[in-house]
């Protein structure tokens, strides 16, 4: 809980701080990965130094060795080129396993506070955007977080420290030459980004958004796959996916295209300045091991400074895809959380007063009073769109009310924290999720270390246990993607067993009849009122004329 008090905290600030601020303090590193972030930009400066210094040595030792000195004259610059050749691999390999170990943590990090934000986001404050554009936000934009530092930070930083101490180095040999170099350098690292950028703006901005309609139209068609081939609407939904693809497809061509026109500028740059030191040396009083140092020293520079353009370029859809989970992460809270809660009372009283709730501008219940005495069943019916669902989620505070109040033994449950609600309220849906996974871990879910005994008395009591029985694997058995192997009263009654396991002591049924035939319908509500037992049973439904004729009840329409 402290991580998440943390992220929760942090968070609180990146909204005060706007889009920019907020962004960078959500991929901010903290304490250590200061420092191992150092360590790899230390690791990747000697590793282009070293490579830059393997040039002008090898430059100097061929051009000296063609006057055949002494051999012991050439052992110096003998042993450095096979130094630098060694250490370049060396520390290029360090480099990557440090800066790829700190951006990895740093990545975890940003997680950790994302998934800390979603918690108190979710499942209201996140109903209005699309599964598969959610899902691109949380993978692949948030994975612009290794992008910002191993292609963006780093290899910037590298490059500026590197040419600075080149050009140092050739001022030294012949400062004519080393100005030469610096203006090339110069450019290299300021105009040429610049126009790079530019050039893509429009590009980079338009591909994270490009992703995320790819992703969202590629969830969608795999979701709805069965439905698509059903009403031969097949060609239709791959138009629809290819124009999103095509879209994306163009602008990643008009980046590639600015990345080319970055890389050439920069070939330029480091061409100029070997001829300019070419000139400025053949007119010096200086010695041919210096004027090749001086030469081809530069042509070092291709290599060091050759991300910096691409770096540019990424840099701006790396903002991009950050600023769109800073958009989800800015996103306002369906509930805010009590500063001081109350503690949760012994009793298991509900009632409802006055409730007004709604979305945007539009109220969906206004007005609303029920009484829900501990052990009661409610049955609160109403055509679709009435507010039923909308009564769910204030139930478990899920959904902040407008008006009006919610009591649980006379406490409102504005005072009291969403935990302390759900560990007394439980909900079965009509798309209640089954994962794709085992009977036993579905149901472990709700009672984690629960034993097998406990899980067959759940099943018994959701009049799943004979089935259950009779499958080879029982327990073990694999229910498929969504429960695809179970029919839809078998899925209703898993995820019925696995609420009674949760032990809640009001149970909120929103339409769990919903896609069953009326037979089956009326079987499984009969069989969950059953094993409601003493709990307070909230049954909101459309089709009350499935609820058993034994059952007392309190009957309540919306319209």
């Amino acid at each position: 809980m402290k991580a998440a008090d943390t992220s929760h905290e942090a968070l609180d600030v990146q909204r005060q701080a706007g889009p920019v601020g907020g962004a960078w303090r959500l991929v901010r590193p903290e304490g250590r990965m200061w420092r191992r972030l150092g360590l790899a930009l230390l690791l990747g400066v000697a590793a282009a130094g070293s490579a830059v210094a393997l040039l002008a040595t090898s430059a100097w030792l061929i051009t000296a060795a063609s006057a055949q000195p002494p051999v012991l004259l050439l052992m110096v610059p003998i042993v450095a080129v096979r130094a630098f050749g060694v250490g370049r691999g060396v520390f290029r390999y360090a480099e990557r396993l440090v800066g790829h170990d700190a951006a990895y943590r740093v990545l975890g990090e940003t997680r950790a506070r994302i998934t800390g934000r979603l918690e108190r986001l979710a499942p209201g404050g996140l109903t209005s955007r699309r599964q598969g554009d959610l899902l691109a936000r949380l993978v692949l934009d948030v994975d612009a977080v290794l992008d910002l530092w191993l292609r963006v930070v780093l290899p910037v930083a590298v490059a500026a420290l590197t040419a600075a101490a080149t050009v140092a180095l050739l001022a030294i040999l012949l400062p004519a030459a080393g100005a030469a170099v610096a203006l090339a350098v110069l450019i290299a690292c300021t105009f040429v980004p610049w126009l790079t950028a530019k050039t893509a703006e429009r590009a980079e901005h338009k591909i994270a958004g490009a992703r995320g309609e790819v992703a969202a139209a590629a969830t969608e068609t795999l979701l709805t796959a069965g439905d698509v081939v059903a009403f031969n609407a097949i060609d239709n939904v791959l138009d629809a996916f290819s124009q999103s693809d095509a879209r994306l497809a163009a602008a990643e061509r008009r980046s590639a295209w600015s990345t080319g026109l970055g890389s050439a500028l920069l070939v330029l740059c480091v061409g100029g300045a070997s001829v300019a030191a070419l000139v400025l040396g053949s007119t010096a009083h200086i010695t041919g091991a210096v004027f090749a140092v001086l030469v081809l020293t530069p042509l070092a520079l291709a290599d060091v400074l050759g991300g910096i353009p691409a770096a540019a370029q990424l840099a701006i859809r790396v903002r991009a895809s950050l600023g769109r989970v800073q958009e989800l992460m800015d996103s306002p809270e369906p509930v805010t959380e009590p500063t001081a809660p109350q503690p949760l009372p012994a009793g298991r009283d509900l009632e409802v007063r006055l409730l007004r709730v709604g979305y945007d501008d539009n109220d969906v219940l206004d007005g609303l009073s029920v009484d829900m005495p501990a052990g009661s069943r409610v049955v609160i019916t109403g055509p679709s769109g009435s507010g039923k669902s909308t009564l769910a989620a204030v139930l478990l505070r899920f959904l902040e009310p407008r008006g009006g109040e919610v009591l649980l033994d006379g406490v409102d449950l504005a005072r009291l924290e969403g935990d302390q609600v759900r560990s007394v309220v439980g909900l079965l849906t009509q798309e209640s999720h089954v994962f794709d996974t085992s009977i036993r871990e579905n149901l472990l879910l709700a009672k984690p270390g629960a034993s097998d005994l406990q899980l067959w008395k759940a099943l018994y009591r959701a009049r799943l246990g004979m089935f259950v029985e009779k499958l080879p694997d029982g327990l073990d058995t694999m229910v498929g993607e969504h429960g695809a192997r179970l029919s839809g009263g078998e899925r209703q009654r898993l995820a019925f067993a696995r609420l009674l396991l949760a032990d809640r002591d009001v149970l909120v049924l929103d339409e769990p009849t919903e896609h069953l035939d009326e037979e089956t319908g009326r079987a499984l509500l009969a069989d969950l009122f059953a094993a409601a037992d003493r709990r307070t049973v909230v049954l909101l439904t459309h089709r009350p004329e499935l609820v058993p004729d034994h059952v007392p009840r309190q009957l309540v329409c919306l319209t």
